[in-house]
């Protein structure tokens, strides 16, 4: 109302005092989406070390470190599903920064300019405008890991993110597994893990994690993912179609397409 009515200045104070906080909380988000890189850092420096001869024993030796490293790809992939669904955060985010520039433009001391100013408006704003913005600051953060880390062979994350879905997807095919469960909240938790390392991977492997040569059995996890009721995983199936880097290339099998089709 307040953007078709621009000369109601009763609207605009409404719309302003209503955007302010939300605001307040975008940029709360977008500052532990920091926090989690910087954490993501030091937990994959643990987990990939050369203490261990394989990665299967890191996460062994290091179950508490990897929990944890699961927690933050659950609550990522949980945070960008809600993000896809909830387009009034862009909304609301220009609104603000309009009304800003005007009040600004119009020495109108604005309180909320104490909150974002410009420079971290823009920030704030290309963060948002990724459809997965928290999964991107975790790929991004995991291949700057790798490329920082040279003397770290490239298998030795590839390895553990790789080993971490395959776990997920035993855990969740197999019955007996599957029955000491003790929510659908678990089986969710490990659905958004196991697609959170397959997305990694895709990242910071040279050929990604649809090619033949990938460690991940992407078939098999697809099929895991189709297994569940259809409205539960559409959301982790669409991270798989478009937040993934290599799914369109050359070497990815058919079917592994037309499973994602």
């Amino acid at each position: 109302l307040a953007i078709q009515n621009p000369n109601d200045e009763a609207l605009q104070e409404q719309a302003w005092a209503a955007v302010g906080p939300l605001v307040g909380k975008l940029k709360k988000f977008y500052e532990f989406s920091q926090r989690l890189e910087a954490a993501l850092h030091s937990l994959l420096g643990a987990l990939t070390s050369e203490t261990y001869d394989d990665p299967t024993q890191h996460l062994e030796r290091e179950q508490a470190l990897a929990k944890q490293f699961a927690e933050i790809l659950h609550f990522t992939l949980r945070f960008d599903e809600l993000k896809m669904t909830n387009p009034a955060i862009q909304n609301d985010f220009s609104y603000y920064r309009r009304t800003l520039s005007r009040m600004r433009i119009n020495n109108v001391p604005a309180e909320a300019e104490n909150e974002v100013n410009n420079e971290l408006a823009n920030r704030i704003s290309l963060f948002y405008a990724d459809a997965t913005p928290m999964l991107k600051t975790l790929s991004d953060g995991t291949t700057k890991f790798v490329s920082e880390n040279k003397n770290l062979p490239i298998e030795n994350t590839t390895d553990v993110l790789s080993t971490m879905a395959s776990i997920c997807k035993v855990m969740l095919e197999t019955p007996e597994y599957r029955s000491r469960f003790s929510s659908e909240e678990t089986v969710s938790f490990c659905l958004r893990v196991m697609v959170g390392v397959i997305i990694l991977y895709d990242y910071v492997h040279p050929v990604g994690a649809f090619a033949k040569s990938s460690k991940i059995d992407m078939k098999g996890c697809i099929k895991v993912l189709k297994d569940q009721p259809p409205n539960s995983v559409e959301g982790l199936l669409n991270a798989l179609r478009y937040t993934t880097k290599h799914l369109n290339d050359e070497s990815t099998n058919k079917t592994i397409k037309s499973m994602l089709q």
